[in-house]
C-alpha cells in the first residue's frame, strides 16, 4: 500500500508563511532588523575611512566622529554577543541596561578628553612616537 502526500488529481500548495518573533517587529522596538543590519555595516565601511582621515586632517570635529562610530560600532558588537550568549528572562535586560551605560560612559568619557586634552587622534600619535 502506498501512500500519497498528495493525492492524484490535487495540484501541491507551497507554504509560503515566514517564522518572526513577534517582540523583534513589534512597533516602538527599534529599527528593523535589515535596517539596522545595514546600518551596522554603514558604520563599519565609514570606519575604514574615518579612521585614516582623522589622523591626515586632525580636526576636533574628526575626533568626535571618531569617537562615536568607534563608540556605536563596539556597542553593535558587544549588543550581539549579548543577544546571541545571555539567557533568562532578567539577565539580557541587565545586560543590555549595563550596555548601555557602559557606551554612554565611554563616548562621554571620550567626548570629555576631545574637548579638555588634546584629542583622540593627536593622543594617539602621541603614543606612537613616545620613545621607550
Amino acid at each position: 500500500m502506498t501512500h500519497h502526500f498528495i493525492k492524484p488529481g490535487q495540484r501541491p500548495v507551497l507554504a509560503t508563511t515566514i517564522h518572526t518573533t513577534h517582540e523583534n517587529n513589534a512597533p516602538g522596538s527599534g529599527l528593523l532588523a535589515s535596517t539596522h543590519w545595514n546600518a551596522e555595516r554603514l558604520v563599519s565601511v565609514g570606519l575604514i575611512g574615518i579612521i585614516p582621515a582623522a589622523f591626515c586632517i586632525q580636526h576636533p570635529a574628526m575626533d568626535y566622529a571618531l569617537a562615536a562610530s568607534l563608540v556605536i560600532h563596539g556597542h553593535w558588537g558587544i549588543e550581539q554577543v549579548v543577544t546571541d550568549y545571555v539567557h533568562g528572562e532578567t539577565l539580557p535586560k541587565v545586560a543590555n541596561a549595563a550596555l548601555f551605560a557602559f557606551s554612554a560612559l565611554t563616548f562621554a568619557g571620550l567626548s570629555y578628553f576631545n574637548y579638555n586634552d588634546v584629542g583622540l587622534t593627536k593622543a594617539v600619535l602621541m603614543l606612537w612616537s613616545s620613545s621607550t
